[in-house]
């Protein structure tokens, strides 16, 4: 058969070519790539295999090989694993998922060591082999083939690839690298057993190396003074990695360097874990458990499309990559694997989430995840890495887990006014331990922004009382604040509530009194807003949380919906009913006695408009008809 050419998918070339000019800070880990490849397509072949022997009988024994050869100046990884048809070689090494490249290519930097850490994130890893060689050919034949089904697939990355059927009569996968002049290192047996010891040790299966081996001085010719005459050698295949499970081993026995090996093996990251928890359990229900947290979020965290999950293994035995069934979905980052022996080697993905094995694997196994989560929390620094990567993925908890709804929120960091940054750095119990005597709440704000909570008006009076108010403007945290009520005992008030609850040594008798007082003190100058406003406004009010602003809005409910909360429905197509607020005016600020002062009520209508929608635009970051609010404005201001 004649080889057919391709070409690339669309920006797989630019992709090469990056690739091809050595963006690896590390040149080396292409071949960690190229043998967690080969391994993963002999863990797909061993679950075959199991109801199916006869695919392995005439190979049962299962191996990686690695074989330099100096003078054609190729080196060469041997799988004996499931293997390819030409249609798979085409569609794998000849495409990559687009979403994600494209993903990549926005994320690229520039920065050769930062970009290098990427590659693994974005399943580009066999790419990685052109960049210590100019060509790569692939011999490859699945064990579904036919002798005469076999693949050679080949290409220098310079946007085209060209493939084609030929004889192979052994199954499985070889990579054949045709290494460029200034790569020619990677021949040196030292360097291929360095390299594989530092980043494969912990592949279960044996990897082999061709290895230069001296034979022994013949009986008689030991002492022989023959400087000029070579030894004698031979080459064997010599396994070099441990070929032991890691996660089978005991904890006390493996190093950290060893932790962080088999996690990028695992999650193909670059970068080191931010932390980890290996568990052995036995019992009723007995499993081993080896859960990551990754130092960078993935690309697709927000991906709902995208497949989560753990590497799940029945009694060692690879059954399934992403196995989304043993972490709720908030805890989508943490990666890693768990081996039971209490599941059936023929387990499907949907049999899995309706098994009761499943579901208490779930429940162990989210408890050590958010134990691992809490033991983290301990180190501020590292905390405070992953609360930027994770912090609105973990805000998702409470709602999604009722059953661990404390031991999320327990975990939840937010800015607050004490800190006067926009860092979210706060505890709930933190917040709680620094409650003033007789404050029994916990006070929080949602805004559109940073500085929108911070210079908020609701504020005002509960800082004069020094009550501390949690500040939060991300997306996630209106919905998450609309589904927990308390914490540790203690009610969650927004400073938007009508009624704030501060109590008696707060004031609040105090402050309710005082506003009785007040609102019969001013009658005339509510009633005169009342009549200005009409049926804009629900009622007219005098405020007691207002000390430095003219006016705010409040609603009927205990929070107040955002601007941003009510355009996120509306793109769900959920139809929002226009809401009629509250307004609190403070009567001792200069804009209302100057707008109370006002004779002609047309003016003065024009002013309670300007206080009445300065309250909206400070509440809600934006108003229906800003055009009239500023022209209504410019009319006051020219006078």
């Amino acid at each position: 058969m004649t080889a057919t050419v391709h070409g690339f998918q669309t920006q797989v070339a630019k992709l090469l070519d990056l690739l091809a000019n050595s963006l690896y800070s590390n040149k080396e880990v292409f071949l960690r790539e190229l043998i967690s490849n080969a391994s993963d397509a002999i863990d797909k072949l061993h679950f075959l295999s199991l109801t199916n022997p006869d695919l392995i009988k005439e190979d049962p024994k299962f191996k990686i090989t690695v074989k330099a050869d100096p003078d054609a100046g190729t080196l060469t990884i041997t799988d004996n694993g499931i293997g390819m048809t030409l249609e798979e070689a085409n569609n794998h090494l000849g495409t990559i998922a687009e979403s994600g490249t494209e993903e990549f290519m926005k994320k690229l930097t520039g920065d050769k060591a930062k970009d290098s850490m990427l590659i693994g994130q974005f399943g580009v890893g066999f790419y990685s082999s052109f960049i210590v060689a100019d060509r790569v050919t692939v011999l490859s034949r699945s064990v579904n083939a036919k002798e005469n089904e076999g693949v050679r697939w080949e290409s220098t990355g310079s946007g085209t690839f060209e493939s084609e059927n030929i004889e192979r009569k052994q199954r499985g996968t070889e990579v054949i690298l045709h290494l460029k002049d200034s790569e020619k290192n990677f021949l040196e047996e030292w360097t291929l057993r360095d390299s594989i010891t530092k980043y494969s040790d912990h592949i279960s299966v044996p990897v082999e190396l061709w290895v230069k081996k001296y034979d022994a001085p013949e009986k008689g010719e030991e002492n022989k003074d023959d400087k000029d005459k070579e030894p004698k050698f031979h080459f064997e295949w010599e396994q070099v990695n441990d070929a032991k499970a890691l996660w089978t081993r005991n904890p006390k026995d493996i190093k950290d360097d060893e932790y962080k090996e088999f996690y990028k093996h695992l999650s193909r990251d670059y970068a080191d874990p931010l932390t980890w928890a290996h568990n052995k359990v036995e019992g009723s229900l007995e499993y081993t458990s080896l859960l990551y947290i990754p130092k960078n979020a993935p690309w697709d965290l927000y991906n709902r499309d995208h497949q989560h999950g753990l590497k799940l293994f029945v009694q060692r035995v690879f059954i399934m990559d992403k196995a989304d069934a043993f972490l709720p979905n908030y805890l989508r980052f943490v990666s890693g694997l768990v081996d039971t022996n209490a599941l059936p080697l023929n387990i499907s993905r949907e049999l899995l989430q309706e098994t009761q094995v499943t579901r208490k694997l779930k429940k162990a196994l989210t408890k050590r995840a958010l134990q691992m989560i809490e033991k983290l929390a301990s180190d501020k620094d590292k905390y405070k890495e992953f609360w930027a990567q994770f912090g609105n993925c973990l805000k998702e908890g409470p709602v999604e887990d009722y059953d661990n709804r404390d031991a999320v929120l327990k975990l939840l960091r937010f800015a607050s006014t004490k800190s006067g940054t926009s860092e979210e750095n706060v505890s709930l119990d933190e917040y709680i331990a620094r409650m003033p005597k007789g404050q029994d709440k916990i006070y929080y704000l949602t805004a559109d922004s940073y500085e929108a909570a911070a210079n908020s008006p609701y504020l005002e009076n509960l800082r004069k009382k020094g009550v501390e108010v949690l500040l939060m403007w991300q997306r996630i945290d209106e919905w998450l604040m609309g589904n927990v009520n308390e914490y540790s005992g203690k009610e969650f008030v927004s400073a938007t509530a009508s009624d704030l609850k501060l109590g008696d040594e707060l004031g609040g008798k105090e402050e309710k009194e005082k506003k009785e007082t007040s609102q019969k003190e001013n009658k005339d100058l509510i009633e005169r807003f009342k009549k200005a406003l009409g049926d804009k406004v629900k009622d007219v009010t005098v405020s007691t949380r207002l000390t430095d602003s003219p006016s705010c809005v409040i609603s009927d409910s205990n929070r107040m919906m955002t601007a941003q909360m009510r355009r996120l429905l509306e793109a769900t197509g959920q139809k929002m009913p226009d809401e009629k607020f509250t307004l609190e005016i403070n009567p001792e600020h200069p804009l209302v006695k100057k707008a109370f002062a006002e004779a002609d009520d047309t003016v003065f209508a024009k002013w309670a408009e300007v206080i009445y929608e300065q309250a909206l635009l400070s509440d809600q970051g934006g108003l229906k008809d800003p055009a009239t609010f500023v022209k209504t404005l410019n009319s006051l201001l020219i006078g």
